[in-house]
């Protein structure tokens, strides 16, 4: 089986494959069940070579808070049963209760374990490093010290890869992969901002930007982010657009629709944060909506009674502009009780939309295998399968 080097999944001519994994704090483990699939699926594809990766097959892995995890050691030449394991040891260590941390007056967990489990699985790589990165990677970040979000990305043509001669901007090349991961992972209220330095002044002097997790933006699921990688100009990759050119496939962590019962009374501060979380499903709502409205999909839903599944709508009435696959749980008993167990109750799906409870991994874990299941062959089209 040939191996495509960095480079070559970047700029090669054919058809390409972008992989998009949501952020969800430890329901991550829930993901990793259907990336394990999907990889299992694809390396009988490639002639079943143990050896084989899924940084072997995408041409892009993109991902956002523990997503952005997962992307990182795909890209890095990780399996996905590398990745649970990563997972069954640190969900303790890094969600570990402290009884002076309420998430209040500070975050409600010391950054420290998950800093230092980054560290020892990605040590001094860098983002332009491209022997050790194997694939496009792309980290979605907020700047929180300007309100801006980032994609901070490997490809050696963007604007930013490479020092510019007289600027004082640090180049994405030279961040660490440990550190723009960290960052991506820093949800208020669990983790403190991470600091990265950004830039150098008049005097040499490091300047900071401070950064919280990406999904604090449009792209918690950052599919969306990865097809303007993949298509906008400004971005150098410039990919063919067509049902048999690009293939992108989304992984979530389980859908959960934040809602207040008509019957509940709730302090403001409560409503804010719920008002919050709700933003924050429906940017997730609307990008699968806008990927189903531009695609050809087979694993399409039915997003509201008005609209459908939106298998017969394309913009502007035209051919699809690529192939989607769009894999992932719903958070809710009748869902649970329909795919997965018939007793799971509405409390028991509650308590499992929580992104810091080690102790849901078992559950998340056959949620994820229940999802798994439903990835079928027939999903990824011959034209992308490796030559």
């Amino acid at each position: 089986m040939t191996r495509p080097n960095r480079d070559e999944h970047l700029f090669s001519p054919g058809p390409k494959r972008i992989l998009a994994l949501d952020g969800g704090g430890i329901r991550g483990v829930l993901t990793v069940q259907i990336l394990k699939r999907i990889e299992s699926l694809l390396r009988a594809r490639a002639g079943g070579d143990d050896t084989f990766r899924l940084c072997d097959y995408f041409d892009l892995i993109g991902g956002t808070s523990t997503g952005a995890i997962l992307a990182a050691g795909l890209a890095t030449g990780m399996s996905a049963a590398d990745l649970e394991t990563l997972y069954q040891e640190l969900g303790d260590a890094i969600f570990e209760p402290d009884l002076l941390r309420w998430g209040l007056l500070r975050a409600k967990f010391s950054k420290a374990p998950l800093e230092k489990a980054l560290k020892r699985q990605f040590g001094d790589i860098r983002l332009g490093d491209p022997t050790r990165i194997r694939t496009g990677l792309a980290i979605m970040l907020k700047r929180f010290d300007t309100g801006s979000p980032w994609v901070v990305h490997n490809n050696p043509r963007g604007r930013y890869f490479s020092p510019r001669p007289g600027g004082k901007a640090l180049a994405n090349s030279e961040f660490l992969l440990w550190q723009i991961v960290r960052a991506s992972t820093a949800a208020p209220h669990y983790f403190d901002p991470e600091k990265l330095v950004v830039g150098r002044d008049a005097g040499g002097k490091d300047q900071a930007g401070v950064f919280v997790d990406g999904g604090v933006s449009p792209h918690n699921n950052p599919s969306l982010q990865l097809l303007m990688l993949a298509w906008l100009r400004g971005y150098a990759l410039q990919w063919p657009a067509g049902a048999d050119r690009l293939l992108l496939v989304s992984c979530g962590t389980g859908i959960n629709e934040t809602a207040l019962d008509p019957g509940q009374k709730a302090p403001a501060a409560a409503e804010a944060v719920i008002g919050l979380a709700s933003l924050m499903d429906d940017a997730l709502a609307l990008n699968e909506q806008l990927l189903q409205w531009m695609s050809v999909s087979p694993t399409a839903r039915v997003i509201d009674r008005e609209v459908g599944d939106l298998a017969t709508d394309h913009p502007g009435g035209g051919l699809p502009l690529l192939t989607y696959l769009r894999y992932n749980a719903h958070l809710d008993g009748d869902w649970l009780r329909a795919n997965v167990r018939p007793d799971y109750s509405d409390a028991d799906a509650k308590a499992l939309r929580e992104m810091d409870q080690p102790k849901n991994m078992p559950q998340l874990i056959e949620i994820g295998q229940a999802v798994a299941r439903k990835v079928e062959e027939g999903h990824f089209p011959p034209v992308f399968d490796l030559r």
